[in-house]
């Protein structure tokens, strides 16, 4: 089990294990939230209290939706807006004691300009 929390705590996530690499997207709302993700399949996640403390967001082309607490701010994790067990879930590792990403590789993404990781 790997854990995720908001500042506040009040939203927490479950991850069935450590990711295998973080990776940092330079889209634009990435570069503005400051997150680097895990990327996982639904089914591989638990989110609580997101319905009590979550606020969504939509932008672009309105398919992914962008969760933050409504108390502390914080971007806790983005997934499609059609919901199933094998559809991407990217959990903010920023949410996640230091300690415990310690060491995982980080990959750069060029979500900005060609859609490919810059390695």
């Amino acid at each position: 089990m790997f854990t995720a929390s908001c500042h506040c705590g009040a939203i927490n996530i479950e991850m069935d294990e450590k990711p295998e690499s973080l990776t940092r997207c330079t889209c634009s709302i990435c570069h503005r939230l400051g997150a680097q993700w895990a990327y996982y399949t639904r089914r591989q996640v638990r989110v609580s209290g997101l319905a009590r403390s979550g606020s969504a967001y939509l932008w672009g082309d309105k398919s992914i939706e962008f969760y933050h607490c409504k108390n502390c701010g914080c971007a806790t994790h983005y997934e499609s807006v059609e919901k199933n067990n094998d559809s991407r879930i990217a959990v903010n590792t920023r949410m996640i004691r230091p300690e415990d990403i310690a060491g995982i590789r980080l990959r750069t993404f060029d979500g900005a300009d060609t859609w490919e990781f810059l390695e």
